[in-house]
Formats: C-alpha cells, structure tokens, sequence
C-alpha cells in the first residue's frame, strides 16, 4: 500500500487557470478544484491572445490556490508537494503558473515538481480509473495530437501524431471560417448534430499512407472552398448550409482518427486498454467512433469525464504524485517551457518550428 499524498496542482498552460487538491494512495481523490477559463476575455479577437492570457493567469493563479484549500478546509502545511505545469503552453501563462508555484513551495517549506502538461493528460486514466501500465493513449486537444504507449510516468513512446494543425486547432479554424464563437469544438459538434454529413465529402487526409502520422490542415483548406463555393452561388451561407459543412468536417476528423487508432492497436497486440484525453475527447461522435474501434478490436474504452478531459489541475496534481514517488524533486531553477515532448527519442513532427518539438 502507498502512502497517501496530499497534492496541490496547478494549471496555467493556455486559457484556463486551474487549482486542485488531491489526496492520492492506492487510488486518488479530488477533495477540491476550481478551473477559471478566460473565454470572455478572448471573444473578441477570434482566439486566445498570448499577453491577455497570461495577465489573467497572474490575477488568478492566488484566487484559484484560496478557494481549493477553502473547499478542502486544508493549508498549505498540509500539503506534501506543490506541482505545477512547466510546459509546453503560453509561454507566459506557464511562466505564471511556475513562479506561483515556486512562492508557495518556498513559503511552506515543499517539494516542488514540474510536470509536463501532456504527461498530465496522458496520466488522466489513471487518476480517474486507475489503469495500470502499460497502455495506450490518444491524446488529442487544442494544441496535440499523438498515439502514446504509456509505461510510466516518465516513459512515453510516440507511435504518431499531426505533422501540421492538432484537431483542437482545426475545429477552432473551421469556427471562425463559418462564423460560430470560439471554442470552436462545441460550436462545430453542435452545429454538425442537425447537419447533412453526406452532403460535402471532405478528404481524409494522410488515410493513404501507413503508420499513425495524421495531417488536419487540408482538411479545413477543403471546407473553406467548399463555404466559398456556396457563398459565389449563393450570395451567402444559410443556417442549413453552415451545419452541413460542420457535419461534413466533423465526419472527415472522426473517421480519420478511428482509422488511425485501429493502426495504433494493431502495432501493440498486447495492450489491452485505449484511453483518449484532451478537449476534443469531450466531441461525443468521435468518442463513439473509437468506442465501435476499441469493441472491435476486443480492448478496453476507457475516456475521463469530460471534466477532466479539457484542462484542469487534478492531472497535474497527480502527475505530480507519481513524479514524486519516482524521486523527482525540482528546486528555484525549474522553468518554464514553452515546447517538451514527451518522447524525446521521437524525431521532431513535421511543422513543429525552429524552436523545437512541441510535443
């Protein structure tokens, strides 16, 4: 049996500000989390703006940190680590997050451990239904998209993952194309539910080439043709028109990504669990395209609530745990990242920029 930990977690990576409390033995509980998302602050400019976003992670990070220890009826003496996203994200909301944490790590006299954003996703099943290793995961957001094998908190394998656009990405782009607010996931699921999917036949990109690498950025460059076509017809889109073209994307993205997992279990015969973590893990079609995949491949579905898929600090806070019971202790030189692949013996994605592997 472990020893139970009581960890405080923090998130700051992209536009949500995020705190949590858990207390993580055999198995974890969340005694408190509060997630502020900055959605409001970002409306107007069609997509999270870097600046704003880290000026409101530092207004908030200290209020997220006093209501979880309000709700828990804990402080900070309680506690037996601090953990805190150090990447990859917004370089300034990370920085945020990692200098908060640093005060309150050497206010309380605690262990400090940097966590990998992705890591905390990746780890999510464990948190929620502790699985045990290895397995495999999807983890598809905002900004990634990768097939992992897990086999431990610091060992990740990447079998593949978007060269170019994340499918967060591309739902955020098919949003603005059309006109529907931001995030763009909910918009475009919402919209595609009462749409015609037959209607527009989007390409599947990438389907012709073996492995697990995937390609989303010619998929919104069809349906933009596709809205332009029908805007020098007609003169513009109707409501119909508009959650057709939703439909029509969102079915292209599913069955690209279930055929792209049915490959990723087929390289780990032996694995007998997929897990998918992330924002676009809450989109109920695709989660039930990769249901039918995980039945048919006869393994175990396993999907966090939807919660915990998007951002949150409860990952962090357990990713935290593991690290330290691993032994990782991080001290006031932790900084923060704006690129850290989990595989770092995975070549760089195409497209991943002069700076590095994003993920």
């Amino acid at each position: 049996m472990n020893d139970p930990l009581t960890i405080l977690g923090l998130e700051s990576s992209c536009d949500d500000t995020a705190a949590a409390i858990l207390r993580v033995g055999d198995s974890a509980q969340i005694l408190a989390q509060t997630v502020h998302g900055q959605g409001q602050l970002h409306a107007a400019f069609g997509g999270v703006v870097p600046e704003i976003a880290a000026r409101a992670h530092a207004e908030k990070l200290d209020v997220c940190v006093a209501e979880v220890l309000r709700a828990s009826g804990l402080g900070l003496r309680d506690m037996d680590a601090i953990a805190v996203t150090a990447g990859p994200g917004l370089i300034g909301g990370v920085m945020s997050g990692v200098m908060c944490a640093k005060g309150l790590a050497a206010g309380a006299d605690l262990p400090l451990i940097g966590v990998n954003h992705l890591a905390g996703h990746a780890l999510t099943p464990r948190l929620t239904d502790n699985v045990p290793y290895p397995y495999l995961m999807l983890l598809v957001s905002g900004g990634h998209c990768q097939f992992l094998r897990v086999d431990g908190p610091q060992d990740f394998m990447r079998l593949g993952g978007t060269i170019d656009d994340a499918p967060g990405e591309a739902f955020d782009k098919t949003a603005r194309l059309l006109g529907l607010p931001q995030p763009g996931g909910p918009a475009v699921e919402a919209e595609a539910a009462l749409g015609d999917a037959a209607r527009h036949i989007f390409p599947r990109p990438m389907l012709d080439r073996p492995g697990c690498d995937m390609s989303f950025s010619g998929l919104k460059t069809a349906l933009l043709r596709a809205r332009d076509a029908i805007v020098a017809v007609k003169g513009g889109l109707t409501v119909q028109d508009r959650r057709d073209l939703c439909a029509g994307f969102q079915a292209a993205m599913q069955e690209v990504l279930a055929e792209k997992t049915r490959r990723a279990l087929a390289s780990f015969p032996d694995l007998r669990v997929i897990a998918v973590a992330g924002g676009v893990a809450a989109n109920q079609a695709i989660r039930s395209a990769l249901v039918e995949v995980a039945e048919a491949a006869g393994v175990q579905f396993i999907a966090p609530p939807l919660a915990l898929c998007t951002d949150n600090a409860a990952m962090i806070a357990y990713a935290g745990a593991e690290l330290l019971r691993a032994g990782q202790r991080d001290d006031m030189t932790l900084a923060a990242r704006p690129r850290w692949p989990l595989d770092s013996a995975a070549p760089a994605m195409l497209g991943s920029g002069r700076k590095g592997a994003k993920a």
